[in-house]
């Protein structure tokens, strides 16, 4: 019987275990044995906890997810201005927890199951509307609504791209790079724009 409280735990444990063998093995090659292995529990441990292989990576995207909003909320608390409100999350996007070898694998992998599992495309399309509504609330401030709604879809193109590219081709795109990429559109938008009086 499971001690009290080790839900949790153990729950994680399989987590990261999922993330590493989808970084080790991709999302066809992965299978609960495997993630078990990893974790160093029976197969029984991650049926118990999960509702087999899909539910647990379901799981773990739903785990990257608040890893990366908790990244971005702590960074626009420190933002003073809307355009440190845009580099809060864009940093928050390049983040060292979210540039990881194993966690850009694993993205990788469950996009690209995203077409055949609708919880995971569920689960895409709100990460995709929060990132949206973050940055256009930020150029509202800055370029007027209208502007805005253009130019907060432009730039979350421009991550989400920035950072496949990063995953797949590594050290050409470096964190460096990256943010400074997507800065710079960001910069070269800002002035082609009226920004509203105060």
């Amino acid at each position: 019987m499971p001690k009290l409280g080790m839900g949790p735990v153990r729950r994680n444990q399989l987590i990261e275990a999922a993330i590493s063998s989808l970084h080790d093995y991709g999302y066809a090659d992965t299978t609960v044995a495997r993630i078990a292995k990893k974790a160093g529990v029976s197969s029984g441990i991650v049926h118990h906890y999960f509702d087999g292989k899909d539910g647990l990576l379901f799981a773990t995207m739903q785990h990257m997810l608040r890893d990366l909003r908790a990244e971005t909320l702590k960074r626009l608390k420190q933002a003073k201005t809307p355009r440190g409100r845009l580099s809060a999350i864009v940093a928050a996007n390049f983040a060292p927890s979210q540039y990881s070898p194993d966690v850009m694998t694993a993205w990788l992998a469950l996009y690209g199951s995203a077409r055949q599992s609708s919880n995971l495309t569920r689960i895409l399309r709100l990460y995709d509307a929060r990132l949206k509504s973050n940055l256009k609330h930020a150029f509202n401030q800055l370029t007027g609504p209208a502007k805005a709604t253009e130019l907060a879809i432009g730039v979350s193109a421009l991550i989400d791209g920035v950072w496949l590219r990063a995953a797949l081709f590594g050290d050409v795109y470096n964190r460096d790079t990256a943010i400074h990429l997507v800065e710079s559109y960001i910069d070269s938008q800002l002035p082609r724009v009226r920004t509203p009086a105060h």
